[in-house]
């Protein structure tokens, strides 16, 4: 983590200021409290982190480690690149735990068929372990997926293994990691504490998440979106060696990037503010996420001064 002597870092969401929503990317970029990496365009993102994958993956191998992520599917361009290269240069991935972070849920709270269009489970099956050569795939016991018959086993297959090295996670529109939102409602506050602790869960979604998923995916139609999901705990995720923050979301995550790389405090209503205070956390986005939000009010839609 750095930060510079002269800039006063807002403590919460709520102190981020117009000026510090407006700052250029690059100035963005010099006083973040966290390593920032933007790259020209999405594609360009997927490809630094599949080559972040397959560096780190070579190195354990090389000295004979276990390599154990926790993986998102957001972003997701990554995968078939990072299994071409495995492929092309021959690396196995024999010794390699793919925890995956979540799943969608019907409404009823049992996971999507593998063949739904919403389905993490079979995206990941369909554009990477389908692409890797038969001979380089991981065993199939060393993918695991939150399983709603059994929560638990989640955290006790990483405790198995013997920890997380790598936990890769796509941030969202307000902050959640996986389908970590925010537990408070109108009735009830959970402290940042106790969210950092949370195990995994199964969540209702949002509704300012089927949103975005709507927009974004079905034309603004929100009955086909699902309406529930199982996502990994904080605390598996924020047990990892390194946490790598990542997005390709552009507009719909500059002012949520900004308010994780500025501001000092764990806020539970932002589940990206619980990486605070980790000893090794990076981010990379794409330029688009990185670009100014230009506020034409007095104070911005967030609340900030």
């Amino acid at each position: 983590m750095t930060e510079t002597t002269t800039f006063k870092y807002p403590e919460t969401a709520n102190d981020v200021t117009p000026e510090m929503l407006e700052m250029p990317a690059e100035e963005l970029q010099a006083v973040s409290r966290y390593p920032l990496t933007i790259t020209e365009n999405c594609d360009a993102l997927y490809q630094w982190i599949a080559d972040f994958m397959f560096n780190e993956l070579v190195e354990n191998n090389k000295q004979g480690k276990p390599t154990r992520w926790i993986i998102p599917l957001g972003p997701k361009g990554q995968f078939p690149l990072f299994a071409r290269m495995c492929n092309e240069q021959r690396v196995s991935l024999k010794n390699v735990f793919c925890f995956h972070m979540d799943e969608w849920l019907d409404w009823q709270g049992y996971p999507v068929p593998i063949d739904s269009p919403f389905s993490l489970r079979g995206y990941a099956e369909r554009q990477f372990y389908d692409l890797l050569d038969p001979e380089l795939h991981p065993p199939d016991e060393q993918i695991v997926y939150p399983d709603v018959f059994d929560i638990e086993a989640y955290s006790r297959k990483i405790q198995e293994t013997g920890g997380v090295d790598t936990t890769f996670a796509g941030f969202g529109y307000r902050g959640h990691l996986a389908f970590q939102e925010t537990p408070n409602t109108r009735w009830q506050r959970i402290s940042a504490d106790e969210f950092a602790a949370g195990k995994t869960r199964i969540v209702k979604i949002l509704e300012d998440s089927i949103i975005a998923h709507s927009q974004r995916g079905t034309g603004g139609y929100t009955q086909c979106i699902p309406q529930m999901a199982i996502t990994a705990g904080m605390a598996d995720m924020l047990s990892a060696d390194k946490i790598l923050l990542l997005t390709d979301g552009g507009t719909w995550k500059q002012w949520m990037l900004r308010v994780f790389l500025l501001t000092t405090e764990r806020d539970s209503d932002y589940a990206i503010t619980l990486c605070h205070g980790h000893p090794n956390v990076m981010v990379a986005v794409d330029k688009n996420s990185a670009e100014p939000i230009r506020c034409r009010f007095g104070r911005h839609p967030q609340g900030g001064a």
